[in-house]
């Protein structure tokens, strides 16, 4: 039976811990409140999310197991990497089920995205003429497709879930068939856009070096929380001047590799407040998980990033802040 729900949230990782069948941190980069919108349904062969969030977003983590996993920008905002790949208006995203993923989300960006079980789409796909080139094509996380033909499908993929969503009558004789519809429907427009002759089949989309060097900064500075690596030490790591890191950290996140790496430590400390209560984990250890030694300078970094300070964030006892 159809499961369906519309949310509004005020901050990013509730946001991302209420997103079903989904293993994922979101780190806010830009300062200020977060809000975000999250409309999500799930049928017996698919779920649908869309999203829309009002800051600059890293999200990575790993895709759900067993599915195959397609997003579609409804806007692109500003400056977007998906597994290092640039990403147009007209990008399709891909990930297999299991594998991990890294994306950057500009301030204001609304994503739709479409997971299927992996034998319902291997049978949809075996059931066309290219399923040879197209799995051939779905080792790419970025595909770029025709621009004209991306816009239409866009909107009746939109269409199709609006009206699933609206759709409140659940008659159970009738559900599964309207699942079924919607299922078929959606895995029609997604095909349609690999399989038309205007998609280059044989395309090729390497990781930038300037995305290597942001997630491979990211990663370091979270597996080495306590003593974490200056920006010089990175340098020196990775083998590359202090300027390319900062032209890499523009590029990519549109800030710089102090700002970036800071924020990320500032979401992974407000992580550990929200998934923990005052009496087992204090805000001053929680802060020294992550680097954070000076509690004055923490806290006030802490409130630039997102608008309140870390005594007034919601503690797992009352935030609701668990991972299902």
């Amino acid at each position: 039976m159809k499961n369906q729900t519309i949310s509004h949230f005020r901050d990013i990782h509730v946001h991302a811990a209420t997103v079903q069948q989904w293993s994922q941190d979101y780190s806010q980069l830009t300062a200020g409140s977060a809000e975000s919108t999250l409309m999500q349904l799930t049928t017996a062969g698919c779920h649908l999310f869309l999203e829309q969030i009002n800051q600059r977003v890293v999200q990575n983590g790993v895709a759900p197991r067993g599915k195959m996993c397609f997003a579609v920008p409804i806007n692109v905002p500003g400056s977007i990497r998906m597994q290092g790949r640039d990403v147009d208006d007209s990008s399709l995203f891909f990930l297999h089920g299991g594998e991990e993923f890294m994306f950057h989300m500009p301030m204001g960006m609304e994503l739709l995205s479409i997971t299927f079980e992996r034998e319902l789409f291997e049978q949809a796909l075996e059931q066309t003429a290219s399923a040879k080139e197209l799995n051939l094509l779905l080792r790419q996380p970025v595909i770029k497709v025709s621009p004209q033909r991306f816009a239409q499908a866009r909107r009746r993929l939109l269409a199709l879930f609006s009206q699933a969503l609206a759709d409140d009558d659940l008659d159970s004789t009738r559900d599964r068939e309207r699942e079924m519809v919607l299922e078929q429907a959606m895995l029609g427009e997604l095909l349609q856009l690999m399989t038309d002759p205007a998609c280059d089949k044989q395309q090729r989309s390497p990781s930038s070096t300037r995305s290597f060097i942001v997630e491979k900064c990211h990663r370091l500075t979270t597996t080495e929380m306590i003593n974490v690596p200056s920006v010089i030490e990175l340098c020196q790591r990775l083998q590359v001047s202090r300027r390319t890191v900062q032209n890499s950290f523009r590029a990519v996140a549109e800030t710089t590799p102090l700002n970036y790496l800071r924020s990320v430590r500032l979401n992974g400390v407000r992580r550990a407040l929200m998934s923990t209560r005052a009496c087992d984990l204090s805000i001053g250890d929680a802060a020294a998980q992550w680097g954070f030694y000076h509690l004055s300078h923490f806290a006030a970094e802490y409130q630039e990033l997102f608008a309140e300070l870390p005594s007034q964030t919601a503690r797992a006892a009352i935030s609701g802040f668990a991972r299902g």
